[in-house]
């Protein structure tokens, strides 16, 4: 289990901002890897009333269960567990809960696991550089009928890292709009296609 403070800055890239910034950093495909994000809620939405984020993240044989809780604009208290292929199926299905400590902070927000449930999921080609003391990533995701690209800059200190960030963005012409959080940007499009 690791608990960890998570501060990241977000912007918008269109698809052609991505595609020079692959090319700027000489990204090779295999470089690039792949993430599909499996997200829960209850059905009054417990977790996203909280403004936090619960998921199951499976990149190729690997597993882990995180719940994403805001502490600040750009900082998150991060809870993961690791877990087995097989827990990881047996909670996607509805059929137990087998991330412990996530369970203990879901506990303290009187969260019913027995409530969770998937309700959406969101795949992320991603590639990850180290940069100035943090970690750059180039996002490409798509879910739902949506397609869309982001930067994202992890820091271990918050204004530092905005300092850093804003550079960057300014360095290679890209106009600061800020990303919603990918749960969020799902929401936003299961939403819509709920009202078609």
């Amino acid at each position: 289990m690791a608990q960890q403070l998570e501060i990241e800055f977000k912007n918008v890239l269109t698809k052609q901002q991505y595609e020079q910034l692959l090319e700027d950093f000489q990204i090779k495909k295999n470089a690039i890897h792949r993430q599909t994000n499996h997200y829960f809620d209850t059905p009054s939405n417990a977790i996203r009333n909280l403004q936090s984020g619960l998921r199951i993240r499976i990149i190729d044989n690997y597993y882990e269960c995180t719940l994403k809780e805001k502490s600040s604009k750009h900082v998150h208290l991060e809870t993961t567990d690791v877990l087995t292929a097989a827990h990881a199926e047996k909670m996607l299905a509805g059929q137990g809960f087998y991330a412990p400590e996530v369970a203990k902070r879901l506990a303290i927000h009187n969260i019913p696991l027995e409530q969770l449930a998937v309700f959406g999921s969101l795949t992320t080609d991603r590639v990850e550089i180290p940069y100035k003391d943090g970690l750059l990533v180039f996002d490409h995701s798509f879910y739902l009928q949506c397609d869309d690209y982001e930067v994202e800059y992890e820091s271990k200190d918050e204004i530092k890292g905005n300092a850093i960030f804003d550079e960057f963005l300014q360095q290679y012409g890209i106009e600061k709009q800020i990303a919603e959080k990918k749960i969020a940007r799902f929401m936003k499009a299961l939403q819509s296609i709920k009202k078609q």
